[in-house]
């Protein structure tokens, strides 16, 4: 497992490699150190383990497919014990791996081959959201708290209640309740949910905002399959339909 680079006196953002491709860790590990990055990799489930019990981090990059413990398995086992965003890399046309890891709780995903420069300025922006850097028309610009439904939402810790109880939200899934906040009873078609909450346009058959919708949904519909809260508008996107006020 190879250790992070040096320090400098401005901490950067510590990201952990994932992958069993001994060229794929140097390549990113090389690219990333020179782009103000702290590197550590990890061949296997294994050093992954070990890495996070050595160091903290602020994002994993983590291959699908690998032998043994396979990526899937290793993001459903972070996202058990952390909100760490996690971008995936997948198989070129490996739309239903992608899916599932988006839907075991990844933040985003780049398929394979990629260019790393994409690669840095994914992670760039996934942790941008992670760190709460508002937009202009973001309702979260005062850190005021918002109330929806029997919902609390308090942007200042990133927090979602419902009456006592604690809900918790990867930074996705957080990202995307945001901007259905910030437009209640408003359509917003797939295009205009990604750009607003992971800061990128679509691709061709991009699904990601589905899934992610389809995990908000679990955790703040009283039955996902009839939702009430975030509707699904038939050829247009979907629309936030509860009244938001400050909680």
């Amino acid at each position: 497992m190879a250790a992070p680079v040096s320090i400098s006196e401005a901490p950067k953002p510590h990201i952990l490699i994932v992958d069993d491709d001994a060229e794929i860790r140097d390549l990113l590990s090389r690219f990333l150190s020179k782009h103000d990055f702290r590197v550590t990799t990890a061949k296997d489930g294994r050093e992954m383990r070990q890495a996070f019990e050595d160091w903290s981090f602020d994002l994993v990059v983590l291959d699908l497919m690998m032998p043994g413990e396979d990526g899937l398995k290793l993001c459903r086992q972070i996202r058990g014990e952390s909100a760490i965003p996690i971008i995936m890399l997948t198989a070129m046309g490996e739309e239903v791996d992608r899916i599932i890891g988006l839907e075991d709780g990844a933040d985003d995903y780049m398929a394979k081959p990629f260019n790393p420069r994409e690669l840095a300025a994914r992670i760039k922006a996934v942790l941008r959201r992670s760190a709460n850097v508002n937009s202009p028309e973001a309702p979260e610009k005062n850190g005021a708290a918002l109330g929806f439904a029997d919902f609390a939402l308090n942007p200042a810790t990133r927090s979602l209640k419902r009456g006592e109880s604690d809900i918790p939200l990867t930074a996705g899934e957080y990202d995307l309740l945001i901007a259905f906040v910030g437009h209640p009873r408003r359509v917003l078609n797939r295009d205009q949910l990604l750009d607003m909450a992971r800061g990128r346009a679509a691709i061709p058959f991009d699904r990601s905002i589905d899934v992610q919708v389809g995990r908000l949904r679990r955790k703040i519909e009283d039955d996902p399959k009839n939702p009430n809260l975030i509707k699904t508008v038939r050829g247009g996107g979907y629309m936030f339909t509860a009244e938001v006020n400050s909680a």
